[in-house]
């Protein structure tokens, strides 16, 4: 059984600025790194592969550069790396970029192995629509899990997956068939860090690029021309001066009222 872990490169959103005029990320001069929930979604489907042999891709969808990525990928473990690079995938939403990442998954389930998993992280820093992983499993028609906080076990012979998932104030244990498709937490795992020799190996390791003459894609339904949404403004939030209201200490019950008053001057309240 082939696992996929879905990871992309995404920048260092503590050292991101927008330029107040264009209202644009400032790009320049800011360090790159793997999406952290991308992390665990990776870590686990390497301990799936020491736990039940199976066999583990990672790929991930972005420019030349991206090959870092992947190759940190490749000094964890995993057994192939696909960088999805073209410019017409370019601009692509989250409808189109899972359109390009479940045609890469059906050609590694057809050239590869057969593919039982899927791991995606539950979001990305950058975009934070946690709608990529279901987009993928929607397409290729798998059993979808979400939050995921702890695989509690496969069974390959019959093909079942059982899961928890954290919700909220609980969680619940799901048992699906596969294939399938999760999306992880944090909470799922403790990434490793990669030994000096495997640092080495991913030196010379191949990364595999395939572009949209290897997937055969119809353009029309990738990149910014197959993105119904787009970004048409990004700004840095104006935060108010916060308002001390009486002294709830000495008139808790004056100070009660004038809060009251002034929710029901701002429309804030109803009576």
């Amino acid at each position: 059984m082939l696992i996929v872990a879905c990871i992309k490169q995404v920048p260092d959103t503590t050292q991101v600025q927008i330029d107040p005029v264009t209202n644009t990320l400032v790009r320049e001069g800011i360090p790159f790194i793997v999406n952290p929930y991308d992390t665990h979604a990776l870590e686990e489907a390497l301990r799936l592969k020491d736990r039940f042999g199976c066999r583990v891709a990672a790929i991930s969808m972005g420019p030349p550069n991206a090959e870092g990525t992947l190759r940190k990928a490749l000094a964890l473990g995993v057994d192939f790396a696909i960088l999805l690079s073209d410019r017409v995938f370019g601009g692509a939403d989250t409808l189109a970029t899972s359109n390009v990442l479940s045609a890469a998954i059906s050609k590694l389930h057809t050239e590869i192995d057969e593919v039982g998993l899927v791991l995606c992280g539950k979001q990305t820093i950058d975009g934070d629509t946690a709608q990529v992983g279901p987009g993928i499993a929607t397409r290729l028609a798998y059993q979808q899990l979400t939050l995921v906080d702890n695989v509690e076990d496969i069974d390959l012979s019959a093909k079942r997956i059982r899961v928890r998932r954290k919700l909220e104030g609980r969680h619940e244990i799901v048992e699906a068939p596969l294939p399938a498709m999760l999306t992880v937490v944090r909470e799922l795992n403790r990434p490793r860090y990669p030994t000096v020799p495997m640092r080495l190996t991913a030196v010379n390791a191949k990364v595999e690029v395939w572009n949209n003459q290897v997937l055969m894609l119809d353009e029309q339904s990738i990149g910014l021309k197959g993105s119904p949404t787009w970004v048409s403004k990004i700004f840095s939030p104006e935060r108010a001066k916060g308002e001390i209201l009486g002294d709830g200490f000495a008139d808790p019950e004056g100070t009660a009222n004038m809060l009251i008053e002034k929710l029901l001057d701002k429309d804030m309240l109803t009576v």
